[in-house]
């Protein structure tokens, strides 16, 4: 489980390619079922912790140099992954997923501004008009699928929500990357998440027991597809490429989804999908490729 940056590929987009890739499968199984969506975030995190133990560098925690307030930024982490596990599995109960994964991609502009703040990073125009072309796609994605209703409209605000907790957990994660373990940060956050979801389950008294064989298999599937190979990847990538780039990648989700459709569900693809999927594409393309030759440039000059 642990990798070091000496097994990362030559260019660690392959890893961020298989975590979005990942991450795409969730709405799909969250969908699928009809468990709770606290009970499911709660047992998905859970069992993610359980599976990751073992892999631990525990001595590491020696030679960790974490004041307190390092230590609260890990706190807020984990609290903000709880709640967008909260409000964005509960989202695709009200909305679409279109409506939803739109909202989502929103995520990179709220990060964009954190990092001004926070980091003092300036985003170029390259930057800004890659961003623009990407989230345009990602609307005309979801423009056949988007509906207007009461209780869409209440889907659609705790997927803003939910996008606005998962940019601050991106940038906390950021923010102490360099100090600790990308093993050990993840099974500390996502250990406090879970325990978000577990408070929010009992205050709410919704049952923790009783389900079934297929349920059980669901938990299982969404802890290790779209959170080991997903979240955990995006947490181990931090250091490395940072929390805007990162949620730059996460704006292909929806086009990924799309593909996934087509392959497995045997599900057409639109006239918008196809448009607003190039239009995606060309935006991430060209950023990450201006990324990979910057990246390439400072590996020569090393």
């Amino acid at each position: 489980m642990k990798m070091n940056k000496s097994l990362y590929p030559p260019h660690p987009y392959l890893l961020l390619f298989i975590s979005i890739l990942s991450i795409s499968i969730s709405s799909i199984l969250i969908k699928s079922s009809e468990t709770p969506t606290s009970v499911a975030g709660m047992y998905r995190l859970f069992i993610t912790v359980i599976l990751m133990l073992p892999f631990v560098p525990w001595k590491s925690l020696r030679n960790l140099k974490m004041s307190k307030k390092d230590w609260s930024v890990v706190l807020l982490a984990g609290l903000f992954l709880g709640l967008h596990f909260l409000f964005w599995m509960e989202s695709l109960v009200h909305t679409s997923v279109a409506s939803s994964m739109v909202i989502l991609s929103l995520q990179p502009l709220f990060v964009l501004v954190g990092s001004y703040f926070i980091f003092k990073e300036r985003a170029n125009m390259v930057t800004i008009l890659c961003l623009v072309t990407a989230l345009a796609g990602s609307v005309i994605i979801a423009w056949g699928d988007i509906g207007v209703s009461k209780e869409a409209l209440i889907g659609d605000g705790l997927s803003l929500l939910g996008t606005i907790a998962v940019s601050a957990y991106m940038l906390a994660g950021q923010k102490v990357s360099h100090k600790i373990d990308a093993n050990v940060y993840s099974i500390i956050v996502f250990f406090l998440a879970g325990s978000v979801l577990l408070i929010y389950s009992l205050f709410n008294h919704i049952s923790l027991t009783g389900y079934n064989t297929s349920d059980w298999m669901y938990f299982l599937l969404l802890a290790i597809i779209p959170t080991i190979f997903g979240q955990f990847l995006i947490n181990l990538l931090l250091k490395s490429l940072g929390a805007t780039t990162l949620s730059v990648g996460i704006i292909g989700e929806p086009v990924l989804a799309i593909i996934l459709a087509f392959v497995f569900l045997g599900e057409t693809i639109s006239l918008f999908q196809f448009i607003g999927g190039m239009m995606t594409v060309l935006g991430m393309g060209v950023y990450f490729w201006a990324k990979s030759w910057r990246y390439t440039v400072s590996e020569v000059r090393t």
